[in-house]
């Protein structure tokens, strides 16, 4: 079923900037809006804007009637479900008409799953995204927000290089390049706490249905973790500061998965199964190469293009500072301590938590 969480108030003081842009009277097209973090800003937009239109997009069509269940165009007269794969840049094309913000969070997820076929990764994540990015050039479209992940850091699996690829093509063409009007930036989140697939839903229910143990890869392994309403709030935030080009990353901590796992269960053993294909022990939100085109602003870290100083002059005239050269945020380094997590276990897709604190 889709997960549309209730979010009421989405916008709370203490996670991320409350967005500084207003969407009413705008056209606004999510990719992957039947998803975990698209359909939250469907219902985010809906519960704070009135735009002119929003349309969800996806090629599910029973998540898409599930969705349209909760989220009524009855009850929004502005939005809209539209079938269509990001594959299929013609029918991308012809959907974008007449859209000012384009929001792009479909994508292949599953790290396992992509390694088993890498050329169904790639062409959904990294085509997928140049059709996205076309499509919204054709159409003129303002801004783009293109998602990506930790993974795309220093990618030792498929899905990490699909969405480096994506984060390239997102970033390659400067705005202003042949009075090209697009503005093309990225968000660089980590796990989404209690999202489909990731490991607080999957412990939850082997805890329900009565596991003496709860497995985990290695006794090393840390992830950065941020709750759904954190990144919709640094998602919709970061469209009011972007002028295109730049990684935005939120300041985020840590946390041990066996940790992690005694939180949930704290009478239940953890049973080591091995690192599988394509895992790695720590993910990097920023690396030691990126450093010399960080800068540190408010909430969040923006790496910036090499070859963008107006970038960097926009971002500075708004108070951020330059990072030194040996900066990275690795979550090896960036763990939360064993009571902050036990604070957000109880609610991880909707209460707020202390993860998105600053990574000291």
């Amino acid at each position: 079923m889709v997960h549309v969480p209730d979010m009421d108030p989405v916008f709370e003081t203490g996670l991320y900037s409350e967005p500084n842009i207003d969407l009413t009277g705008k056209s606004v097209f999510i990719t992957g809006g039947t998803g975990c973090l698209g359909s939250s800003l469907v219902r985010a937009i809906c519960d704070r804007y009135e735009p002119k239109q929003l349309v969800v997009y996806s090629r599910d069509e029973a998540k898409q009637f599930e969705m349209s269940q909760r989220l009524r165009p009855a009850d929004h007269p502005y939005l809209r479900y539209v079938l269509g794969d990001i594959r299929d840049v013609e029918r991308l094309t012809d959907a974008m008409e007449g859209i000012d913000i384009v929001i792009h969070t479909a994508a292949l997820k599953h790290v396992t799953i992509s390694e088993q076929n890498p050329v169904e990764c790639l062409q959904t994540n990294a085509t997928g995204t140049a059709n996205v990015v076309r499509a919204a050039r054709r159409n003129r479209v303002s801004t783009v927000q293109v998602v990506s992940t930790d993974k795309a850091v220093q990618p030792i699996n498929m899905y990490g290089a699909s969405k480096l690829a994506a984060e390239k093509i997102a970033t390659s063409r400067p705005f202003g390049i042949d009075s090209d009007p697009t503005r093309v930036h990225v968000v660089r989140f980590g796990n989404f706490a209690g999202s489909r697939g990731s490991v607080i839903p999957i412990f939850d229910e082997l805890i329900r249905s009565g596991a003496t143990t709860l497995p985990v890869t290695d006794e090393r392994m840390t992830r950065f973790w941020i709750t759904i309403k954190e990144a919709v709030n640094f998602s919709l935030s970061s469209l009011g500061i972007a002028v295109g080009g730049e990684v935005m990353v939120p300041r985020m901590r840590a946390m041990s998965v066996v940790e992690l796992a005694e939180v949930m269960a704290p009478t239940l053993k953890v049973e080591f199964t091995g690192l599988r294909d394509g895992e790695k022990l720590h993910e990097i939100l920023i690396s030691h190469d990126a450093a010399s085109n960080v800068l540190d602003y408010q909430d969040r870290y923006i790496i910036l293009r090499a070859n963008r100083p107006e970038s960097r002059e926009h971002f500075v005239s708004l108070g951020a500072k330059a990072q030194g050269e040996r900066f990275s945020l690795s979550s090896e380094d960036c763990q939360i301590s064993r009571p902050e997590a036990a604070a957000i276990i109880k609610h991880p897709s909707s209460a707020p938590s202390r993860i998105g604190v600053a990574a000291g």
